[in-house]
């Protein structure tokens, strides 16, 4: 305890707030961009697996193999993977972009779930009438089936980003300098693990906090007239 007094003013110094702030910064924009890519992609991939007819059956397998094979590799392999492979075609993406891309990858095996939860939560007499009234596949999708899902949609897909801003960690085994890696640099320097990791922690809190409450809030705010309590 005397030695992390000791290392306090030292360690909160303004180089190393700064440093921890741009490492948080990269760690959150990490997450956020490969989780939205990973979101518009699984959207692509549910409405690819719901094709119907025979012909569509190579795809639809292809759909559900990606997203079992992937749900069950870990994370940290993915990165390996994303590492190895972009490395045997080019030399000179940044360690950044491989990053985003391995979460993407993860992104969208776990997202594409939760996306055909929603979907299969609306009733199918919702798509009767659409086709009924002439709309195609996609007006369908787009017009009547996703704006019902997306109270059903939403919250989850929330809860793992917030879920995946700790499994960022991970990628600091390649290099990346997020906050992980930069409690390792400062832990090396010879600051206390305890302070250190104590901050890190705290950081990841600070991140993943107010993106909690902002998934209880649209939960809250897109729950059906059905799904609400009633006030006592």
């Amino acid at each position: 305890m005397e030695r992390i007094l000791s290392q306090m003013p030292e360690f909160f110094s303004a180089k190393n707030l700064v440093l921890l702030a741009q490492s948080a910064g990269l760690t959150l924009s990490m997450t956020l961009m490969g989780c939205l890519i990973g979101f518009g992609l699984a959207l692509v991939l549910v409405y690819l697996r719901t094709t119907p007819g025979l012909w569509a059956l190579p795809l639809r397998v292809t759909c559900i193999a990606y997203v079992e094979v992937f749900r069950r590799i870990p994370f940290l392999v993915v990165i390996y993977l994303v590492l190895f492979f972009i490395q045997t075609i080019a030399t000179d993406v940044s360690l950044f972009t491989i990053a985003v891309i391995s979460i993407c990858i993860y992104a969208i095996a776990y997202t594409a779930d939760i996306i055909r939860g929603g979907i299969d939560s609306v009733p199918y007499t919702q798509i009767e009438a659409a086709q009924a009234m002439n709309l195609s596949r996609l007006q369908t999708m787009y017009l009547c089936v996703l704006p019902q899902a997306w109270p059903v949609i939403v919250p989850p897909a929330i809860a793992f980003a917030v879920s995946f801003i700790k499994d960022t960690a991970l990628v600091s085994q390649i290099g990346v300098f997020e906050l992980t890696f930069r409690g390792k640099e400062l832990n090396n320097q010879g600051y206390s693990g305890a302070l250190v990791f104590g901050t890190i922690a705290l950081c990841y809190f600070a991140m993943s906090f107010p993106l909690s409450m902002l998934g209880q809030h649209l939960e809250k705010r897109l729950a059906t007239p059905r799904g609400k309590r009633n006030p006592r």
